[in-house]
């Protein structure tokens, strides 16, 4: 059986006069088609998370590789396999109040994707489509529907979307940062919304995150990125537990400790390596990293097993 989605070696480059950024790197990554799993992408600002996101959405294309879903490559679709795509695989963003007009009630969101696509659905039953999504968000439908997108929290505006992509039935989500904006006390409600969608109706998702914790909380597993690059991956519990990499690491010891025993490591920054020869391909992580080597200079580490199921990217760990 194939994938439901496979990413091979997929690249992505974006060239202005001045420069070339590898946004994404020779990244690869697979959900299985048997069984619902969570994956969390996670890493700093400019770790290449939100473009591997636009990747698999296909709001922009790739220089190279591919996007495989189920067993289709995402470059060849056309017609009604492209627009099943479009429908099987839907989006949460980071910003949930950018995505409702203020001069219509939160109705016109459902309402475009009743006009958009063919439910071949009387009002009636259009309406008792959206309230049935709308508990599975856990929102009341007569305390959201005919409200204005300014009367509401953004932890509800998040869930709406949520209930919106619902409509379609998904098979994929894809939720880019979907609580980084959302008030500390409303981030649990859509967390929770989202593990529900996964136990109760078999969607699968890539959770684009820097928030570790969060990761942790929802995620099967984890890959872990910087500057494009995939450094680690493996069970999610296994790498936020038990990190591998010397980037995972500096991550983990980042987190405040909610403790006043114990004392938070107050610099976890590592001196920049100097003398780099950055003119040729080396470790992504090589200007950072504390056990720099000559190795490092050789080029971009390969992601090899370190123990079951889980993979690191470092020459540190390599012909052990």
């Amino acid at each position: 059986m194939s994938n439901l989605l496979e990413i091979r070696n997929l690249t992505k480059i974006f060239v202005s006069r001045k420069s070339k950024t590898k946004a994404v790197n020779n990244v690869s990554l697979s959900l299985p088609a048997d069984r619902p799993v969570t994956l969390a992408v996670v890493g700093e600002s400019g770790s290449g998370k939100s473009t591997l996101a636009n990747l698999v959405l296909d709001f922009i294309r790739p220089t190279s590789g591919q996007i495989l879903y189920q067993g289709k490559d995402l470059s060849t679709l056309k017609g009604a396999d492209h627009n099943a795509y479009r429908r099987e695989v839907q989006a949460v963003f980071q910003n949930p109040f950018d995505a409702y007009n203020p001069f219509y009630t939160v109705d016109h969101t459902f309402q475009q994707v009743f006009r958009h696509f063919d439910f071949s659905l009387s009002k009636e039953e259009q309406r008792a489509l959206v309230e049935k999504n709308l508990r599975l968000v856990k929102l009341d439908p007569s305390q959201v529907l005919g409200k204005y997108s300014y009367q509401m929290s953004g932890g509800q505006l998040q869930r709406l979307l949520v209930a919106r992509a619902l409509l379609l039935q998904p098979k994929l989500l894809i939720a880019d940062e979907p609580v980084s904006m959302i008030d500390a006390s409303l981030r649990v409600t859509v967390l929770d919304v989202m593990v529900q969608l996964k136990k109760e109706l078999g969607i699968s998702q890539l959770y684009i995150t820097h928030d570790l914790s969060t990761a942790l909380q929802i995620s099967d597993e984890i890959i872990v990125m910087y500057k494009g690059c995939v450094v680690e991956s493996g069970k999610a519990e296994d790498v936020i537990m038990h990190p591998v990499h010397p980037y995972t690491q500096l991550l983990i010891q980042s987190i405040p400790i909610a403790s006043p025993e114990e004392k938070w490591q107050e610099d976890s920054a590592v001196e920049e390596n100097k003398n780099l020869p950055l003119e040729q391909e080396h470790c992504c992580f090589c200007d950072r990293c504390p056990y720099f080597s000559q190795r490092c200079g050789q080029g971009q580490p390969e992601l090899l097993p370190w123990e079951k199921d889980h993979q690191v990217s470092c020459y540190k760990y390599q012909n052990l």
